[in-house]
């Protein structure tokens, strides 16, 4: 399939690798005749290399509806983000439809995609965080435009999913590592690992990625290799990932990191790229 230009993530995404493609796309094997990504998050590199064939995934049940209802429902979707108006009131009048569960569940796949890509783009900084009870609760962003309706990419995705042969889910990674097979390369870009005792994003999903879950991973890692499927892998470039890893080749990488609450302190860190191959 020729890849469409178009085709890009449609959501801002903590710790997405849109800025680190470059390091990223000449570590990739010559050939891949199938594509896994278990924390698809953004999708960036899946949207950069456009596979005939992948299987998506994440934990987070609502980005797995969202990129549902871009494949089957897009035209009804941007229609109902055309709607949506970047006022503070209209913010949080709209983030607080999952404080009551039972207003929430009675929204269409639409709604809450359109909810999903409306607290994306005008939330600050994009981040997705929720509370212990599930509750999205990051403040509205003060953007004079946010691209609410970027109509064009959304097209262009639901295109490419639909040309496609792409099975999506939401089930624990580990679930989609043992299933996969010798002729996928796998990317896995888990919740990264603090670099130290306060950057720790842990609120992506209400249950955290602890280092015990980091080890957990590298062991599924080490099942892949046994298996013989090849796999790259991100992760910040912490002296405990780096030891985690040793047995594979470690790159490591520079790149630019925006979340941070004091502007000062946003930049360029060290992160990793770690694959069972050549």
């Amino acid at each position: 399939m020729t890849k469409d230009k178009l085709v890009t993530p449609v959501v801002k995404w903590v710790g997405g690798k849109r800025q680190l493609l470059e390091s990223i796309v000449p570590l990739l094997p010559d050939s891949i005749t199938s594509y896994c990504e278990p924390f698809v998050g953004g999708g960036a590199l899946l949207f950069h290399l456009q596979p005939d064939i992948a299987q998506i995934n994440d934990i987070n049940p609502e980005l797995i509806l969202l990129y549902q209802v871009v494949r089957d429902k897009v035209d009804e979707l941007v229609n109902e983000l055309s709607d949506y108006m970047n006022t503070s009131e209209f913010f949080y009048k709209v983030r607080n439809l999952d404080r009551d569960r039972l207003v929430y569940d009675k929204l269409s796949d639409v709604e809450k995609a359109a909810r999903f890509i409306y607290l994306n783009k005008t939330c600050f900084n994009g981040i997705y965080r929720v509370n212990k009870a599930g509750e999205f609760n990051v403040p509205f962003g003060n953007y004079k435009n946010p691209n609410i309706v970027n109509a064009n990419v959304l097209y262009a995705v639901s295109k490419y999913f639909n040309n496609s042969d792409i099975t999506m889910t939401t089930v624990d990674y580990s679930v989609v590592l043992e299933k996969v097979t010798r002729e996928t390369f796998v990317y896995i870009d888990p919740p990264y690992d603090p670099i130290s005792d306060t950057s720790s994003f842990t609120s992506y999903s209400k249950c955290g990625f602890t280092r015990e879950d980091q080890i957990r991973l590298r062991e599924c890692c080490d099942k892949l290799d046994k298996r013989g499927v090849k796999f790259l892998l991100s992760n910040s470039a912490t002296d405990f990932i780096i030891d985690q890893y040793s047995d594979y080749k470690v790159s490591i990488v520079q790149a630019k990191r925006n979340v941070n609450s004091v502007g000062s302190k946003r930049g360029k860190v060290d992160e990793v790229l770690v694959r069972n191959y050549e």
